[in-house]
Order: C-alpha cells, then structure tokens, then sequence
C-alpha cells in the first residue's frame, strides 16, 4: 500500500513558519519538509538544512567512481553543503531536489534523468503511486488505468505542475510531493546512490563537450571544475568562459579569469567553489589534469 504522510506545521520561536510530515500509521518521528519564503513573488519552500548523516561525502564513492567523486564536491558544496534532501519550490523550476539541486523544469535535464532512475526503484510505487516509467518516459495513471505523459523533449511543464501545482500558494500537493521525497532520501540509500551516480554521469557528460568546445585536454582540475560549476549553475556563458581561459597555457590565470565570472551576483557561491577546490588540493586529491583520451582525471 503507498504510503501516506501527515502534514503539520508550526511558527517556531523566532517567527519562521516550518512544514513538518509523519509516515501515516507509523511510530516514525515527524521530519521537516521545509520552510515557507517568498521570492519574487513566487511563494514555495526551501530546506537547506543540513544533517551530517545525510550529507554527501566523497571518499564514500572512491571505489565505484574513482577522482570523480571529489570532482563534483565544490558544487555539492556551493549547492547544499551537501545535503542530499535539499530542496526549493519557489523560483521557475518549480521543483529542485538534490544535493546538486537538479531541477525539473529542463526536458531531459538532471532532474527529469535522476527521477526516472528513481522510478525505475521496486519501492517507487509506495511514494509516487500515480507516476509510472513507461519508455522512458513520465507518465500519470488516472484511477481508470488510462495514462498521460508529463514530459517529452520539449516541455516538462505537466510533471513541474503535478509536482508543484502553482508558485501562488503552497499547495498540499506541493508539500506531499517535498514530503516523499524527503522521507525516501532518509530511508532508503538506494536514493543516496542515484543522486550521487546521477550528479557524476551528468558530470562526465558535460566535461566531454566542454572538452570539444574548449580543448580541455592536459587543463588542471580545477579549471576544469570551474567550468562545470559555471555552467551547472549558468551563471556565465561558454563565449566568457572561452575568453577566460584563453591565456596561452597560464592556468592559474585562466583559474583566476573564470572566478571572476559572476562575482558581482555570486560571490559566496564562488568562495565556496574556491575554498573546496583549494582544500582539496592542499590534500593533494586535486592536482589532476584531465585526459580527453579516457574522459578521466590523471596525475
């Protein structure tokens, strides 16, 4: 039988309202969904909490993915800290989830690939009853049996709005979708590993085609690293990236030129960026170059 959550809220001390659900028929404790907030003029939720054992951590996923897994860490830091139920309904995405903050208005984007390998999960059925995989793509089943498709190559606008029905309130909707997933994150590590799996395939992905498009073979990681985080967030385009790097093999010049790239807007996210990379460097887990010739990381 799917599940079924129990929904509350209260206004803590401070004033801020909190979106609370329980596991129906459980002894379960009740978990935060998330927290009200208005953006421009938007209303949603946010939950950027952060629980240590539900925060993402690299060295887990060395075995499996090698480099990779700390090549993704400054944008799970600068993203969520991390946290792998992370989450915010309030801007034109309408549903962002994940510690990488995949979100669900891009057709066959992050958010719509890590979803469907969720759906793929045996348990799917008991926290989206109605949603259903069926070549490859995200279709609803009416009660009747009968089906309809929420996303194709174009548009994800039917799978945004019966995840969040509308930006003008916080519907119930809206938090019972935040609330399953939640919930999932924290008790099944099935989840943990498709978010983690999913981040470093788009990952990898896009470093092949920023490789075609800027010659990144034999570029240091960290500039590598810095054009996916730009790009992941879009807060700068591939002509700015281009002429950043263009610097006649001076990297930690070209480093320096991509930081720069959206600071007016983003400086903490970028110190973030920064401050992770130099870290691990510091370690010496990032002094790595990239090899176009296996689409990896080498010393």
């Amino acid at each position: 039988m799917a599940y079924d959550f129990l929904l509350s809220s209260e206004t803590l001390n401070t004033g801020r309202k909190v979106h609370y659900a329980q596991l129906a028929g459980s002894n379960q404790p009740k978990f935060v969904i998330g927290y009200p907030t208005l953006y421009l003029g938007n209303k949603g939720l946010f939950n950027t909490t952060l629980e240590a054992a539900f925060a993402y951590k690299p060295q887990d996923y060395i075995t499996e993915h090698d480099f990779w897994a700390y090549f993704i860490q400054p944008t799970a830091q600068a993203e969520s800290r991390g946290s792998y139920f992370c989450l915010n309904t309030y801007d034109r995405a309408k549903f962002t989830f994940t510690f990488m903050q995949f979100a669900a208005h891009v057709p066959n984007g992050d958010f719509i690939n890590f979803f469907k390998k969720l759906l793929a999960l045996p348990i799917a059925k008991e926290y989206f009853p109605k949603l259903i995989l069926q070549n490859n793509r995200i279709f609803y089943r009416y009660d009747n049996g009968t089906l309809k498709q929420l996303e194709d190559d174009k548009s994800t606008v039917e799978f945004m709005d019966y995840l969040n029905p509308s930006l003008n309130e916080i519907e119930n909707q809206e938090l019972i979708c935040c609330a399953r997933m939640v919930h999932w994150v924290k008790n099944d590590p099935l989840h943990k590993q498709i978010q983690v799996n999913s981040a470093i395939e788009l990952y990898k992905k896009n470093m092949i085609v920023y490789d075609r498009r800027f010659n990144l073979d034999n570029t240091p990681a960290k500039v590598c690293q810095v054009i996916c985080d730009i790009r992941h967030q879009g807060r700068g385009t591939n002509d700015r990236i281009a002429a950043a790097i263009n610097t006649n093999g001076d990297y930690d010049k070209a480093y320096q030129n991509l930081l720069l790239i959206g600071d007016t807007n983003y400086s903490e996210r970028i110190k973030t960026v920064k401050n992770t990379i130099d870290k691990l460097f510091t370690q010496g887990i990032f002094n790595k170059k990239y090899s176009r010739a296996n689409n990896s990381f080498i010393d």
